[in-house]
């Protein structure tokens, strides 16, 4: 996708990274009138932004690690992008049940209840108690608990979210350059100096007054290999992985559930004919692009999902898998859970030299916030954002 030629005037804003966050970046600069360009390496959403558990939510387990400016943040985000495009993003509720000698149920309800009020809920159906032994939402489940709660969230289909943002992006002038690889970044003075390969070889020069780097779990390599600036944040990169199986349930709604090791797992219909279960988190080493959900992780899920289903779930069953790499905000916490979502904006603007902003972190929930966040750290340089 390409909305304009290489110029020999100057771009106000180049954006290296076709994922949420460098969509949603060149969308809102473009809308106030800047001139962008975005290159990305592969397909837009083609890493991380596509490996999601395809949910906008406010992250209900963040409040354990006391994370309420993001969780509020986001929950204030759910219902914008459900205004904002209802044919990619819906509603639904989730089931949670109560497991005795996991998260005490006190607990469990004053979590729902912040969740329910910290993000000022409108339109989304607030928690409520469930009794399993008589609801629907109990039968595919083991026997055993009976108490249980429901509440809100949104699923998203995630690729499209991206997709949908370049597009208005370019339609807003931006230039959108997929399978472009960018081999080098050089500042001198007030300008970035962005040379790029296409997959067909050719090599392109563009220049910009600012350059963001939003290149995901590649952001801290891109810093070092192709600016040449080491960022003051540090990454840490996650992996993510999913499962894919027939149907346990035919109803619509989704599963919270808790693990033996603390950690949560959903269960969501998925594509009418399946459920998705997911997500793994533990630290990953090598190349993001090689990613895959190993048999260590199929089987974690696995095992997971047939503690609470009635209906074993086998290795066998896995339909299709897939996995992604989190390139989250290093602050220093000991298990890859309970590594903060939110993010980090590096700015790197010397006196009187053209900035560099990178960005460590995020979710898809709050890619929107994100890039008015980032807009505004760059607008004292950039006067055409004010």
């Amino acid at each position: 996708m390409t909305a304009a030629a290489d110029s020999p005037d100057a771009y106000d804003l180049a954006i290296i990274g076709g994922g949420v966050n460098g969509c949603g970046i060149a969308r809102d600069a473009a809308g106030r009138g800047a001139r962008v360009v975005l290159f990305e390496q592969g397909d837009l959403a083609g890493a991380t932004s596509s490996a999601s558990t395809k949910l906008i939510h406010g992250g209900l387990r963040y409040l354990e690690h006391g994370s309420f400016r993001l969780v509020r943040e986001a929950l204030v985000e759910r219902e914008i992008l459900w205004g904002m495009a209802p044919h990619i993003v819906r509603p639904l509720r989730f089931v949670l049940p109560h497991t005795p000698g996991r998260r005490p149920a006190w607990l469990l309800r004053l979590g729902l209840f912040l969740y329910d009020h910290l993000g000022g809920r409108r339109h989304l159906p607030p928690t409520r108690s469930l009794n399993l032994a008589r609801d629907p939402a109990g039968a595919p489940l083991r026997d055993g608990p009976s108490r249980a709660f429901a509440y809100s969230d949104c699923w998203v289909d995630d690729a499209r979210l991206v997709v949908l943002n370049a597009v208005d992006a370019a339609e807003r002038g931006a230039a959108i350059r997929t399978r472009t690889k960018v081999v080098q970044a050089r500042r001198s003075e007030d300008l970035w100096t962005v040379a790029t390969r296409a997959a067909d070889g050719a090599i392109g020069h563009v220049r910009a007054r600012a350059l963001v780097n939003a290149a995901g779990p590649w952001v801290a390599d891109v810093s070092s290999r192709i600016t040449g600036r080491n960022a003051a944040a540090g990454i840490r990169l996650v992996q993510g992985s999913h499962i894919v199986v027939p149907a346990l349930f035919t109803h619509d709604q989704s599963y919270l559930f808790q693990n033996r090791d603390g950690r949560i797992v959903f269960a969501i219909p998925y594509e009418g004919a399946f459920t998705l279960i997911g997500t793994t988190d533990r630290d990953y080493v090598g190349d993001p692009a090689a990613v895959r959900a190993g048999p260590e992780e199929v089987a974690y899920l696995c095992a997971a999902a047939s503690e609470h289903f009635r209906a074993p779930v086998r290795a066998r069953d896995v339909v299709w898998s897939f996995s992604g790499v989190r390139p989250l905000h290093d602050d220093g916490a000991g298990a890859a859970q309970a590594a903060t979502r939110d993010y980090v904006l590096d700015l790197d603007a010397p006196d009187g030299l053209a900035p560099l902003l990178s960005i460590f972190g995020g979710k898809i929930t709050t890619y929107r916030r994100l890039a008015e966040h980032a807009l505004a750290r760059l607008a004292p340089h950039l006067p055409c954002l004010n």
